[in-house]
């Protein structure tokens, strides 16, 4: 199940941060900004609603989380979830199979970031697009779901991270091309 929150400037931070866990209060806290701040709340709450409404859970979940910053429910390891902001929204991602979600704010296209990132396919299908702002932010938002969904985290091989993948991508572009976000199960 996927649920998106893209209105985040209607969160009531201190309302927010009022019903986060202590351990995500204090994440959240971290940000410098108020909008990073309730983008972290936010992506928390949606998790929270998840797993009220699919499994009856309502206390606060507190996680534990992996070698490479993966993080799992303590006490209900069973239940596999992702969680993303950018400044446009927060998403979350739940299922009872590994899942990894990336949500990504579409910025003008750069194209010595995408040399950087991108193999030879993956450019040449962006500098194609009609829009290779959006194409870029497309693959990165793959990119980076997949490896949220090993628990690997971003590496240095960004080119190569599509290359021999073998799970399945649902990709969704916000109506008005703002934001991108990509889920990612084997």
């Amino acid at each position: 199940m996927i649920y998106l929150n893209d209105h985040l400037q209607d969160l009531e931070l201190a309302d927010a941060l009022s019903r986060l866990s202590e351990q995500r209060r204090e994440l959240a806290l971290r940000y410098r900004h108020d909008f990073g701040q309730r983008a972290c709340a936010a992506a928390y709450l949606l998790l929270c609603e998840g797993l009220r409404k699919e499994y009856g859970i309502n206390e606060l979940p507190l996680f534990a989380y992996g070698e490479h910053g993966k993080p799992s429910i303590i006490g209900h390891e069973e239940i596999h979830f992702n969680l993303s902001h950018c400044r446009e929204g927060a998403v979350c991602a739940i299922s009872e199979r590994p899942v990894g979600i990336d949500i990504e704010s579409v910025r003008s296209y750069n194209p010595s970031l995408a040399q950087y990132t991108m193999n030879d396919y993956e450019l040449q299908q962006i500098q194609q697009s009609d829009d290779p702002a959006l194409a870029f932010t497309r693959f990165w938002t793959m990119k980076e779901a997949l490896q949220k969904l090993t628990g690997e985290g971003i590496t240095n091989h960004m080119k190569d991270v599509l290359l021999h993948a073998t799970a399945h991508f649902e990709t969704v572009v916000a109506p008005d091309h703002s934001y991108v976000y990509t889920v990612c199960q084997e």
